[in-house]
C-alpha cells in the first residue's frame, strides 16, 4: 500500500544522489532509507533509481514524481508555516541564487533591511556564473540571466540593466587613446574565465568585441572590477557597478553599452511558502530603489 512518508526519503535521495548523504539528512540509518525506498518502488510498481557506482540516479518515473512529491512537501510546509509563524515576523530559511553582479553588488548591501523585519528568517545567498543550482534546483529562489524552461518553476521579469567599458584614470592615461571599438585590441581586457563560464548573456566581450581575448581573467565579478580599478585595464561592468565608483573612468560611452535582462525563478511548488513571497518582494522593492536597475512589471509565467 502506498505511504506517503516514502516521498520524503525518495525526495531527499533524488536530492544528494547517495544513501548515505540522505540519511544524514534525515537521521536515520541509510538502510532505512533504501527500505522506504524499496517500499515505494514496489508500490509504485516500476524502478524510480537506477543504481550506479557513482550513485544513485532517477529514471524517467523517478522524475515524473519529482514534481508531484515536491508539491506534497511544499504543502505540508505551507501548513505548518501558516500554524506556527508569528503575525509579522517569518521563520525558516530561504536560499537565493544569484549571479555574482548581482548578489554582491546588489542584494548584500540590503539584506540588513530584510533581517530588520524579519529577525527569524535564515538567508542563504549563492552566487555563481555556472548553471549548476539552477539545474539541481538547490534553491527557493533565483535570479538569473536567462529565462528558465517553465516545466517546474515560475519566472518573470525582475530587472533590466546595461553594461560598459571602464578603466581606471591612470590606466587610460598611460596607454594609447581608445576612440574606437577597434582600439581595444591594444588594451589589456579583462573579463571572466571563458572554460569556467557556461552564462551566455555574461559573455559580455564577444558582444563587444567578438574575436577580442581577455588577457585577465577571474571567476567572478569582483576580481575584474577590482582589477579595473586598480590600473589594470579595462572591464566590461554592469553601470550599477561602474557608475557609482570614482576611481573608474567610462570607455567609449554612447559608443559600447549592452543590455540584459534579470529574473527571478521559483520552483512552482514553493510559490506559496509566505517566506519565498517576502523575499521575492523584497527583491522587487530593491531593484526599484537602485538607480542602475530598471524595474519590469510582469505577470508570473
Amino acid at each position: 500500500m502506498f505511504n506517503a512518508d516514502h516521498l520524503r526519503y525518495f525526495l531527499e535521495v533524488s536530492r544528494t544522489g547517495r544513501l548515505t548523504d540522505a540519511s544524514h539528512t534525515l537521521g536515520v540509518d541509510h538502510t532505512t532509507v533504501g527500505r522506504r525506498i524499496t517500499a515505494l518502488e514496489k508500490s509504485a510498481g516500476q524502478r524510480l533509481f537506477d543504481r550506479t557506482p557513482s550513485g544513485w540516479r532517477l529514471t524517467e518515473a523517478g522524475r515524473r514524481l519529482v514534481a508531484y512529491a515536491e508539491t506534497v512537501e511544499s504543502t505540508l510546509i505551507a501548513a505548518f508555516e501558516d500554524q506556527t509563524a508569528d503575525t509579522g515576523s517569518l521563520r525558516g530559511t530561504v536560499r537565493i541564487a544569484a549571479p555574482d553582479g548581482f548578489g554582491a553588488f546588489v542584494l548584500t548591501p540590503k539584506l540588513g533591511l530584510l533581517r530588520d523585519k524579519h529577525p527569524d528568517l535564515d538567508i542563504e545567498l549563492v552566487t555563481a556564473t555556472e548553471h549548476n543550482s539552477l539545474a539541481t534546483r538547490e534553491f527557493d529562489i533565483a535570479i538569473t540571466l536567462e529565462r528558465p524552461s517553465p516545466r517546474f518553476v515560475v519566472s518573470r521579469r525582475l530587472a533590466t540593466y546595461s553594461l560598459g567599458l571602464y578603466a581606471a584614470a591612470r590606466y587610460l592615461a598611460a596607454m594609447p587613446p581608445v576612440d574606437t571599438v577597434e582600439d581595444l585590441r591594444e588594451h589589456t581586457l579583462i573579463s571572466y574565465v571563458d572554460a569556467l563560464l557556461d552564462v551566455a548573456p555574461l559573455r559580455i566581450l564577444d558582444a563587444i568585441l567578438p574575436d577580442g581575448r581577455a588577457r585577465i581573467q577571474t571567476n567572478n565579478i569582483t576580481g575584474q572590477w577590482i582589477a579595473a580599478r586598480s590600473g589594470v585595464g579595462i572591464a566590461p561592468l554592469p553601470s550599477y557597478i561602474g557608475e557609482p565608483d570614482d576611481a573608474l573612468t567610462s570607455v567609449l560611452p554612447g559608443v559600447v553599452s549592452v543590455e540584459r535582462t534579470y529574473w527571478t525563478v521559483v520552483p512552482r511548488e514553493l510559490t506559496g511558502l509566505a517566506r519565498v513571497k517576502v523575499v521575492d518582494e523584497f527583491l522587487r522593492s530593491v531593484v526599484t530603489d537602485e538607480q542602475h536597475l530598471f524595474a519590469v512589471q510582469q505577470k508570473p509565467q
